[in-house]
């Protein structure tokens, strides 16, 4: 007799094979879950009643393709179903028998049930347009066939079945001008699904597979052999204690999974009880992916409930500066939710997520202070992530990362810890002095360095786009603030010579002024005894340098964002003397040397000069007279 659905079960329906799951490969996963599921109860049944008697070795998933009839068949010989559980079941959508059945175990049973949601089965519906469900149960001695093309309703009859456990015949639809059906009934597109999906079932799946034998090889003719074979692992590498597993399982583990041609930098691994309970296998590869600082890579572990994937690449499990990290996070405490939206929602998620993180952070310092080397390496790939996390956010993370972020010394001559730079510090130094640039040869050339050099402090060499903005979010460590020594303040002078190069431009300030009337781009001009042995530099003032104006115009906006510079004259190198000579006695070629000064100084700071032709001959000009 047919049987309608209740009306919001309808809509349920309708919404689910329309909108909720729009991977219609995962049906197969949720067929398997719920085979799985079945053998449990059975399997738990028989522990606590000793009439049911059950072969542990025998339990098993079969799955079986007919081509000519377009149907797929996913059979378990599990608990089975009564006429009534098959009502309840499968009668009212959303209804869970592994949920009740889970919920009426005692807990401290090790019973892990992975269907919970009670939806999945009808997933079935996407790529099926009849699907047939016979089962008999373990408590019966009757066999019934549940039916049903959809949301139009479902039939309940007796039927003949000779064993305990469930059939499950889909239907496959015909395929349309937008979508192909037809690779469900291909046994490695079959295969392929169970291999991602549900390959770490702890019962074998089973299936009937075609094999190609050679049976004449002068001819070289072939036969097609039909053998049932295992496709799936069963036992998950990450449920198994780390102690038991070789350095080489982990590698080659790792290099199929993700498809790297190379083994991981670092393992990690872990198991936690408690609140939330998982285990979790992560990798930190060794080189970085080729799409990796591009919009198109995706972060995020694979996400498992009891050895079942539920989504491939969770992206709430990793913060953006471990994005690097791949792996899999398996958790009974997670059900096979049927949206990502659901799944975001999940306070274990969270949970799990904060551990993670925290594992990883973990790891990472441990790796600086047991294995520089291998640090170096990793820092090498993948610092300009973790120093991109420092200023992400306006900082809030900032905290997190600050002892695992390294910059190049120039006393050391290597990456230094910010930790590192401050235990090594001179005693009568208050700040952290950094300067940013293309590069550590260039920026050892600098002006700007040699007083800091003559004092003997230390120099964070900046090349990485990203490093000034990570100071900046930082603003201090352990109560040491960062200077730019390419600020024009950099104060390093004696209260004498300041109070002389303060005398210095008061005295020069009609020249002064006259230059800045020449260089109208360049925020102030002054005379300098910071300088040593070059004659001119190009400094800044205010929050923005020479090298974040880089960063900003190489962004694809049209908002200019310009560093405020200072065109600073070393009063004691003989240019000083020249250029006040001239202002006094050639007008002309006063403006000429300044010109060239400026550009100069652009130069020796990396930017470009807007008109070379012009410089080039001016200097030309200059050095015939």
């Amino acid at each position: 007799m047919k049987k309608q659905f209740k009306s919001e079960s309808k809509r349920l329906l309708d919404l689910m094979i329309n909108s909720i799951y729009t991977n219609k490969d995962i049906f197969l996963r949720e067929l398997i879950s719920n085979a799985s599921d079945a053998i449990d109860k059975l399997y738990y049944r028989s522990l606590t009643d000793k009439k049911v008697k059950v072969d542990r070795e025998k339990l098993e998933i079969r799955i079986d393709i007919d081509s000519s009839n377009k149907t797929l068949t996913i059979t378990d010989n599990g608990c089975g179903m009564d006429e009534k559980e098959l009502e309840n079941n499968l009668g009212t959508i959303a209804k869970s028998g592994s949920l009740a059945f889970k919920e009426n175990l005692d807990k401290k049973k090790d019973i892990d049930i992975i269907g919970q949601f009670g939806v999945g089965f009808y997933s079935a519906f996407m790529v099926s347009d009849k699907i047939e469900v016979t089962s008999k149960s373990i408590d019966s001695s009757d066999a019934y066939v549940w039916s049903s093309t959809g949301a139009d309703g479902y039939s309940i009859e007796k039927t003949k079945y000779d064993k305990v456990g469930t059939k499950i015949v889909l239907y496959i639809k015909e395929d349309t001008d937008t979508e192909c059906f037809d690779h469900y009934l291909d046994e490695d597109y079959i295969k392929g699904l169970v291999k991602k999906y549900s390959d770490y079932i702890r019962y074998p799946i089973k299936m009937e597979l075609t094999k190609h034998e050679l049976v004449d090889k002068e001819k070289n003719e072939y036969k097609d052999k039909k053998e049932i074979e295992v496709i799936n692992t069963m036992i998950p590498l990450w449920k198994k204690n780390s102690k038991d597993v070789e350095d080489d399982e982990y590698d080659n583990f790792y290099m199929d999974k993700f498809n790297d041609y190379e083994k991981p930098l670092k393992v990690i691994t872990s198991s936690v009880e408690g609140t939330t309970t998982y285990k979790s296998l992560m990798f930190i590869p060794g080189h970085a992916p080729y799409d990796y600082y591009t919009k198109d890579y995706e972060k995020g572990l694979s996400l498992y409930a009891s050895g079942v994937l539920i989504m491939d690449k969770c992206a709430d499990l990793l913060p953006d500066y471990f994005s690097f990290v791949k792996g899999i996070v398996d958790s009974e405490d997670l059900s096979l939710n049927i949206s990502r939206e659901i799944l975001q929602k999940s306070n274990n998620l969270r949970v799990i997520a904060k551990s993670i993180e925290s594992k990883i952070k973990k790891e990472l310092e441990q790796m600086l202070k047991n294995d520089r080397e291998k640090y170096e390496s990793f820092f090498k790939t993948f610092g300009t992530q973790l120093k991109y996390g420092v200023y992400n956010n306006y900082g809030t993370d900032k905290d997190k990362l600050k002892d695992l972020i390294m910059f190049y010394s120039s006393s050391n001559k290597k990456n230094v810890t910010l930790k590192e730079y401050v235990e090594a510090m001179k005693k009568e130094q208050e700040a952290i002095y950094y300067v940013s640039g293309e590069s550590i040869n260039k920026l050892d050339k600098l002006p700007q360095v040699e007083q800091v050099k003559e004092k003997e402090y230390d120099i964070l060499y900046l090349t990485d786009y990203v490093d000034e903005f990570a100071l900046t979010a930082l603003q201090e460590y352990e109560g040491h603030k960062f200077i730019n020594v390419s600020k024009d303040e950099l104060d390093l002078e004696s209260d004498e010579e300041k109070e002389k190069t303060k005398k210095l431009n008061e005295e020069n300030s009609d020249l002064l002024k006259d230059m800045k009337e020449l260089l109208k781009e360049v925020s102030d001009i002054k005379f300098t005894s910071k300088l040593k042995s070059h004659p001119v530099c190009l400094s800044t003032k205010g929050d923005v340098s020479i090298e974040m104006q880089k960063v900003f115009e190489a962004m694809p906006n049209d908002i200019p964002i310009k560093a405020q510079t200072v065109l600073e004259i070393n009063e004691n190198h003989p240019i000083a003397n020249k250029i006040k000579d001239l202002y006094k006695t050639d007008k002309e070629t006063f403006e000429k040397y300044t010109k060239i000064l400026y550009s100069s100084a652009k130069m020796i700071a990396g930017l470009n000069v807007d008109d070379p032709t012009e410089i080039s001959n001016l200097i030309c000009d200059v050095m015939s007279k």
